[in-house]
Formats: structure tokens, C-alpha cells, sequence
């Protein structure tokens, strides 16, 4: 990933982020530091927080990276995946039907979720909802595309 710019935010801008994540995640945003690193080979840019990429935007809204997901208490736009899934979602798989143990029922189509294990509530992955929470679990479909895993190019970045 080349970066092409980086800067610090202005207050406003790191507020409208804040208010994203806290009113799609339940998340509190608190930190010192905000950095936008615009990237010349991706669609997306990187938030580092505190000099970690912890908020990126994939199609243009704030959201967590799965390292932001571990360092912030997500508390709704989470789809949780067994054991099995685990090695599958984490080398990039999308989220199958079979996988998923639960999914935030507020999760509408579309949406941008947060995949974690269900035995310590690690995010594995963050991705797009191709169906409702509601309709999440059970026998047999893809309901989540993968976006962005652990071991990716962004879970890896670093400046």
C-alpha cells in the first residue's frame, strides 16, 4: 500500500468520525493523535489513532479496522462465527450461513459488521452484510462479504 498523503485532522472532522462510530458501533473514540493516510494503490483511506490504523473508510464512511474492532468496546453491528469458521474468515473467506453462532439483530442489508469468534470475542474480520441480522443464521447461504481480515495488507499497514 503507497501512501500518497498523510495529515493530521482538524477537531471537526475527527468529531464526525467519533459521532460515526459511536452511533454504528457504540464505540467511544478517545485519543490524542488523529492522522488521515490517503493511499494511492487502495479505495479506501486509513484513520491512524494514536498512530495505529484503527479507522478506515471503505466506501467513503468511518468505520473500525479489525485492529480498531480489538481496541474499542464494539457493541452492536457484530456478527459472532463458531470455531470452525475461524481459519476461513481469517484467511478472507466471506461468512457463511453454517458459521455464524449470532448476528445484532439492527443489522440491516448492507450494512458494515464486525466478524468475531464466539470463544473470546476477537474481530477476525470486518465485512458487508448481504442480508439482515435477523436472517443471518442457519443452514446454508453467504451472508457476509469479507472486506477486510486479519494477516491483510491493512491489518498489516504501518507508517
Amino acid at each position: 500500500m503507497e501512501v500518497s498523503s498523510r495529515h493530521h485532522l482538524r477537531s471537526d472532522e475527527v468529531d464526525r468520525i467519533a459521532d460515526a462510530l459511536r452511533e454504528g458501533l457504540g464505540v467511544e473514540l478517545d485519543a490524542d493523535s488523529f492522522e488521515l493516510v490517503e493511499l494511492a494503490d487502495e479505495d479506501f483511506d486509513v484513520v491512524l489513532v494514536d498512530g495505529e490504523p484503527l479507522v478506515w473508510y471503505p466506501g467513503g464512511e468511518p468505520f473500525v479496522t479489525v485492529k480498531g474492532a480489538n481496541a474499542f468496546d464494539v457493541s452492536t453491528g457484530v456478527v459472532t462465527v463458531d470455531a470452525g469458521a475461524i481459519s476461513f474468515v481469517s484467511d478472507g473467506a466471506d461468512v457463511m450461513r453454517p458459521g455464524i453462532t449470532a448476528a445484532d439483530d439492527d443489522i440491516a442489508a448492507g450494512d458494515l459488521v464486525v466478524i468475531e469468534e464466539e470463544s473470546h470475542g476477537k474481530a477476525l474480520a470486518v465485512g458487508r452484510a448481504l442480508v439482515d441480522g435477523d436472517e443471518m443464521v442457519g443452514d446454508s447461504g453467504k451472508v457476509v462479504e469479507n472486506l477486510h481480515h486479519v494477516g491483510d495488507e491493512l491489518f498489516e499497514f504501518g507508517v
